[in-house]
């Protein structure tokens, strides 16, 4: 099922859009929600990984500092 939307785009990221669905072979809209389906599947990933990595011990920002220019990366 499919559900027609309106979106406004910027006129360079459209011309892009179209161009990629001329060379691929596809519809604009296709093109459009293949764009939008992987951007939430990658959200999904980050946000498994967020909830696996949940308890993990913590550094500080400083500490890691001090680390690097102790060890002469820095």
């Amino acid at each position: 099922m499919t559900t027609k939307a309106t979106i406004y785009l910027d006129a360079k990221l459209h011309r892009a859009a179209k161009v990629k669905a001329a060379q691929t072979n596809n519809t604009l809209s296709a093109v459009m929600s293949d764009a939008l389906r992987e951007s939430l599947r990658e959200d999904a990933i980050d946000l498994a990984a967020i909830r696996t990595r949940a308890n993990e011990p913590t550094r500080s920002f400083e500490a890691v500092l001090k680390d690097l220019k102790r060890d002469g990366l820095l």
